[in-house]
């Protein structure tokens, strides 16, 4: 029976991070940074403006504004409760807005003036 799991590693050469197969040392892909262009938010309410990233950080809870306008991407960390509304669209076609809980993380892709969740708490950091 094969198994789907791989053994992987990182390399770091230079400035640039690699990821490898470790039983076979092939390099399956190159590692970019998440982003250059991320904002830490401290207050309870926030519009999205160019951000590739936002840090969520405020002291009890937060509303995140998708503008449709300026941005077709992003990756919301949230370390406290957070709410996540377009402005002017739905979320998978269905939905007014996207609660996220501590510690959850979501990537969100804006395609044809809506926004949709391409990956929920399986992107981690590190």
């Amino acid at each position: 029976m094969s198994s789907f799991r791989r053994n992987l590693g990182r390399k770091q050469v230079s400035d640039k991070n690699y990821l490898f197969d470790l039983e076979t040392l092939n390099q399956i892909k190159k590692i970019e940074p998440v982003s250059n262009n991320t904002k830490i938010v401290h207050t309870e309410q926030y519009s999205v403006t160019n951000e590739d990233l936002l840090l969520v950080k405020t002291k009890d809870s937060a509303i995140i504004y998708l503008n449709e306008n300026s941005s077709d991407f992003i990756i919301i960390k949230s370390l406290t409760n957070t709410t996540i509304k377009p402005t002017n669209s739905k979320i998978d076609e269905l939905y007014d807005e996207l609660s996220i809980g501590v510690g959850a993380c979501v990537e969100l892709q804006k395609i044809e003036n809506s926004w949709y969740v391409m990956s929920s708490d399986g992107v981690k950091f590190g």
